[in-house]
Parts: structure tokens; sequence; C-alpha cells
């Protein structure tokens, strides 16, 4: 009779960010519940990680946070000793932990992560959710790590794999979802549900279209949830208006809602697919451009559609709105689209991958 193998311990690093955070927890829990894997997180004090992780039942490990700065200053002369110091830290987060594997999501807290693995000679792996690839993840794969990217032609070498979600949001309604939903937020069951949110920090431009927008959106008989952004000031709600400030309940959202209205973050993007939400993407207008990159495939497919956010405006959301719930052929299109644009299972595939790498 053979003794069954120990348990496997794994460090997910993915900080900052809902973004980051959220496929790194997706994994986690992939690893949890098919490997029996015991998982610690790495992230900072600064992210949402902070109660992301905890919430989700996982041990969460802080480092400090390694920002690149992009233009010479006094921070980059700081660098050297910054990446040192959370070196330091992530090899120690590491070593109490046991950890057998490492897989990182990009942002401020994986780059040290993936230093901290290959000083230690541990097998690591780099997770690239966006269309282009961060200086973090394409160090990892410098380094040694194995590349996973969500999409090609993302600038980092490696396998398309796709995005990691949680299984309670890989698609298909939850009627439980929709009942809670309605329950918390007082939704009603015959009004057509927009769902609008700006991401983890809200969005002031989006938040004052839909301000403008909001008396007539209800008038033509929608009702509108909206999340605003915890540093955001809550409007008054009115019937048929539900501000909240921020929604940790994404399964009953998505659930309850028949068009959604947000950025096109890597992550939002594959979880509104997956659910088959037909949407009205607001790529975020900074960084690199790749929020108007994540969303591409599912326009390209029917299932949502985009407007910049220079040209988000109150007449904007009302037309697109309109457009889609007032032509149920229109809306049960996107839908289908959605739902067959081919969101795969990465949770389990990248959660297998580690596992068969620790156990040989």
């Amino acid at each position: 009779m053979t003794n069954p193998k120990k348990p496997i311990r794994v460090v997910v690093a993915g900080g900052g960010t809902a973004g980051h955070i959220e496929p790194a927890l997706a994994v986690a829990e992939a690893l949890r519940d098919s490997h029996n894997a015991t998982v610690v997180a790495l992230g900072t004090a600064r992210g949402l990680e902070t109660s992301l992780v905890p919430d989700r039942g996982f041990e969460l490990r802080l480092i400090e946070p390694v920002p690149v700065p992009r233009k010479p200053n006094m921070d980059l002369l700081k660098l050297p000793f910054r990446v040192a110091k959370a070196l330091g830290q992530a090899r120690k987060a590491l070593k109490d932990s046991e950890a057998q594997a490492v897989i990182g999501f990009g942002g401020y807290v994986s780059a040290p992560a993936y230093m901290a693995a290959r000083s230690l000679k541990l097998p690591f792996f780099v997770h690239e959710a966006n269309a282009r690839a961060g200086m973090a993840n394409k160090l990892g794969v410098k380094l040694g790590g194995v590349g996973l990217n969500a999409v090609a032609g993302s600038g980092m070498d490696g396998d398309v794999v796709g995005i990691p979600i949680r299984a309670s949001l890989s698609g298909g309604q939850d009627e439980s979802a929709v009942l809670r939903a309605r329950e918390t937020w007082g939704l009603d069951a015959k009004r057509s549900a927009i769902f609008v949110t700006g991401g983890s920090q809200g969005s002031v431009s989006m938040n004052k279209a839909v301000a403008e927008a909001i008396d007539e959106l209800l008038d033509q008989g929608f009702q509108v949830l909206h999340a605003v952004g915890k540093k955001n000031e809550l409007p008054n709600a009115k019937p048929g208006y539900v501000p909240v400030a921020f929604i940790d309940d994404m399964q009953a959202a998505y659930a309850v809602a028949d068009l959604i209205v947000c950025r096109s973050g890597a992550m939002t993007v594959a979880e509104v697919t997956a659910a088959g939400i037909p949407a009205v993407y607001v790529p975020l207008p900074h960084g690199n451009g790749e929020q108007a990159l994540n969303a591409q495939a599912v326009i390209e497919a029917g299932g949502a559609r985009q407007i910049d956010d220079a040209a988000f405006t109150a007449t904007t959301l009302v037309d697109a709105s309109r457009d889609i719930l007032l032509n149920p052929s229109t809306h049960q299109k996107m839908a289908a689209a959605a739902k067959s644009s081919g969101v795969g299972n990465a949770s389990t595939v990248i959660a297998d991958m580690i596992a068969a790498t620790i156990n040989g």
C-alpha cells in the first residue's frame, strides 16, 4: 500500500487591482478544490488584496511594493534598495510557506516573487491577462518562468490558456444569485436591469454620464445598479436607481444584469463574456492601450460594443441602452455571441499544470 502524496503548497502573487487579484484567487481556489493544495497569497498593503484574499479564505503575506518609475527621478535611485528589500521579504514568505511552486499575475508584487522563486530554485509560472504584457511579467519569463497568456500576441512568450475566472462566474444563470440580487438591491423582476461599474476604484467620467442620463433611463423603463467606487461620493438613490460604493457579490450582479456598462479590463471582459451578458465597454483611456484590445474579440463576435471614454456621455449611454434592451432580437444575438466566444476554464488548466510540475 503506497502512502498518499502530501498536499501540495503553492504561492500565488497578484496584488493592487482586482484585475491582478481575481485571476490569482481563481487559480488558488482551483488548486485547493481540485488538488487539496495549501495556497498562500503574496500581496502588498496598498492593494485590494488586503480584503479580498482573507474574505476568500486564504492566508495573505505582505511585502513592500516595488513600482518602477517611468521617468528618471529620485525614486529611480531608490529602486535597487526597494527591490532588495522586497526580494528578501518574498524569499522569507516562500520559505515560511514551504512553497513548492509560485505563480504570478503581474503588478508590483510579482517581480519580487519571480526573483525569489528563481533564487530558491522553485518552479514558477507567469500569467498575463492583458492583451499587452506588463514589465513584471516579461521579466518573469526572462528569468525562466513558464509563460501563460490570456490571448496571443501579448509580447510575452508562452502558451495561450485564457483568463482564470471563478467557477461561480463561469457561465450559466444561477436563479439563487438572481433572487439574492433582487433582495439585496431591491430590483424589480419586471424591469430590464443595467449594471454600470467603473471598476474597483470607480470612474468619475462614467459616473458623470450616469448622473446625467439616469432620469431618462428610468423613464425608458430600465433600472440601474451602479457601482460608483469606494473613493467617489455616493449619489442619492431613487426608485429604480441603486447606487452602491462597491459590490462584493459579483455573481449576483452579473446574474441579474440584462446589460453591463463597464471598463474593459481583461478580468472584467472574461467574466462578463463567460456570463453571457451583452456589454458596452468603455476602455480606460490610460496605460498602454491594452483595455481597447481586451474586448476586441468579443466585440468582433457581436457580443459587445465599445464607446471610447471621450465619447461616453449621457446621450451615448441612453442610445446604446435603448438600442440593445428595447430590441429583443439584438439583445438575444449579443448574449448568444458572448456565450459562444470561447472563454475556457483556464483556472483548472493552470492548476493542473502547477500540480503536475510539483508532483513530477
